[in-house]
């Protein structure tokens, strides 16, 4: 990229952090700023979710440092990453903080950020595109539509101890969302299928499972809310995922653009019609 792109934005510069959101996948979402942080940073400090593709594009000479937090392996703990962070900017290194999607949603880049203030480190957030939004983009799927939604619901599926967590409204969101986008669900879509349900969610409704999402090795799982937690074993499918409840699954036939470029027939929005049988596409 030439110079003229990066001229006026602003420098990492040595003994500071910069929490970066990497996006959903594809490299090509990352930001400018994104970019030009990891043109000039001495060591990024990267997620398990993180492109390879991204990384790419750090400087020659620089450090990668793996960080990376995946349920049931053995990773870093929280606490010692943000410490980790402190410790290279207190040495003078550019530090770029590299996060999967967007670093403030459900990313613990709050967390990293706040640690960082504790020690007075200087640090700049960059936001990235949250998977939930982005991820969603890449299986065609919108997550607002005004003749289907006016309202969006963003919740994890597991709490800091790996279970569902007790503190979410189930009753509230399945009465009053029409649309639930939800992140780390797949684990525990039975016992959050179960949840909703019982708040009124119509087993017919439509679940979409958009695994790896806005990369080579995109999968989507088009199901319903009753169906979900067999057919999701069934697919032999495993997160990362972005799970999806609503009635936005509905357009997928006529908006996933990228089927479209491997020679899918997308048809009009008055054409489609819900589907009784589970699909799984790449």
């Amino acid at each position: 990229m030439n110079d003229t792109a990066f001229s006026n934005l602003p420098a990492l510069e040595p003994g500071s952090v910069w929490l970066v959101g990497a996006g959903p996948g594809d490299a090509g979402l990352l930001t400018l700023l994104a970019a030009k942080g990891l043109a000039e940073a001495d060591i990024i400090v990267h997620d398990a979710l993180v492109n390879e593709d991204c990384l790419k594009l750090a400087r020659p000479g620089a450090v990668l440092e793996y960080a990376g937090k995946r349920g049931g392996k053995p990773s870093a703990k929280q606490r010692d990453i943000s410490l980790r962070l402190v410790e290279l900017a207190r040495a003078g290194k550019r530090v770029l903080r590299l996060k999967g999607g967007d670093p403030f949603v459900f990313g613990r880049g709050g967390e990293e950020a706040l640690m960082l203030v504790e020690h007075d480190i200087p640090f700049r957030i960059v936001p990235g595109i949250t998977a939930g939004i982005g991820g969603l983009a890449y299986a065609g799927i919108p997550v607002t539509h005004r003749d289907i939604n006016h309202a969006v619901t963003f919740l994890t599926g597991h709490d800091s101890s790996g279970v569902v967590p007790d503190a979410i409204n189930w009753e509230a969101i399945g009465k009053g969302s029409p649309v639930i986008v939800m992140y780390m669900a797949m684990k525990h879509i039975a016992q959050i299928s179960a949840n909703l349900i019982a708040a009124g969610r119509s087993v017919d409704e439509p679940v979409a499972f958009v695994c790896n999402a806005a990369t080579s090795s995109q999968q989507v799982l088009e199901t319903t809310l009753g169906r979900a937690p067999a057919d999701i074993e069934a697919s032999g499918l495993e997160p990362p995922a972005i799970v999806v409840v609503g009635d936005v699954v509905r357009l997928r036939p006529s908006l996933d653009w990228l089927g479209a470029l491997s020679g899918r027939k997308l048809v009009p929005v008055t054409e489609v019609r819900a589907g009784n049988g589970h699909k799984v596409s790449a």
